[in-house]
């Protein structure tokens, strides 16, 4: 795995960390989520997006994994957050659209905490 690629993993796992704990936050102490939150999540979808752009484009220089799902772990949290953003804006969520974004962290800390793995070797 590139050196880039590796550092940008683990911003991901970081950034993505954050955000489930975040939500956490305020599922607990009942808050809405203030500007900080909404920050976090442009972060966080930067990130996710220049994580999987440099997986592809390491794809296209002819770096392959040994595990094909690397490659799903790696951009599973794009189509998370996708689904978050169109559950936002379900009438069920009208009061706390900040929700399923929290949800959408959490799933894509997993993920991409097993794509890092995988990267590294671990798993």
């Amino acid at each position: 795995m590139s050196e880039l690629h590796r550092w940008i993993g683990f911003l991901v796992v970081g950034v993505f960390a954050i955000g489930w704990l975040f939500g956490l936050g305020l599922w607990i102490a009942r808050r809405q989520a203030g500007d900080l939150f909404w920050r976090w999540l442009m972060v966080a979808q930067i990130v996710a997006f220049a994580q999987a752009v440099v997986g592809v484009l390491l794809l296209l220089l002819g770096r392959r994994t040994s595990d094909g799902l690397h490659i799903v772990y790696g951009v599973g949290p794009l189509v998370i957050l996708g689904i978050a953003h169109a559950l936002a804006r379900d009438d069920s969520f009208r009061t706390r659209p900040w929700v399923p974004f929290a949800f959408a962290s959490f799933i894509s800390f997993g993920l991409s905490l097993r794509a890092l793995m995988t990267g590294l070797g671990v798993g």
